[in-house]
């Protein structure tokens, strides 16, 4: 009987050890901090770049006036070597996302990549004097908006009422 003894001290101590380990893996998980919450999203101010873009664009630049604070702008670049591109991105009070791209680039090319290849519907819509037409797709929704010399997008993947809630606070200068 003297080797079932050595055998059963095995599994006693194989038993020890998995306690032991189970305490000291809840001690780390109490103890260690964690956070599983949204990282903060930064607002950013793009005055400086608005009034920029509005001096050397080619264009009316568009950009939202009368938003609410909620609407949380995140991002924001205007680009005169590259069509004379602008955006601005914003946060919205639903964790969604919603932009506004414009430039001066052939607009098929322009509109398959500012609204990540969403295609044209037959559905437009008629906001503030402007007829803005509907695009559907997996990844961005997009209402867009051609002009002579540019064109403007608002895309993201907010709803249709986010997006023309953007459209109708936008001001061209």
């Amino acid at each position: 009987m003297a080797g079932s003894n050595g055998k059963q001290k095995t599994v006693r101590d194989m038993i020890l050890s998995l306690g032991l380990i189970g305490i000291a893996a809840a001690v780390i998980y109490v103890f260690i901090p964690h956070d599983d919450s949204a990282p903060d999203i930064k607002r950013v101010d793009y005055r400086i770049e608005l009034i920029t873009a509005r001096r050397a664009a080619s264009y009316p630049i568009a950009a939202p006036e009368g938003l609410p604070e909620t609407w949380k702008a995140t991002s924001v670049r205007f680009r005169g070597d590259h069509f004379d591109s602008w955006h601005l991105g914003f946060h919205t009070p639903d964790d969604q996302y919603v932009q506004i791209e414009q430039s001066t680039q052939k607009p098929a090319v322009f509109i398959d990549g500012a609204s990540q290849g969403a295609r044209a519907t037959e559905v437009t819509q008629k906001i503030d004097g402007r007829t803005w037409k509907r695009y559907s797709g997996g990844r961005y929704d997009a209402l867009v908006l051609p002009g002579k010399n540019s064109t403007t997008v608002v895309a993201g993947t907010g709803s249709f009422g986010q997006l023309t809630e953007m459209v109708r606070a936008l001001e061209l200068k």
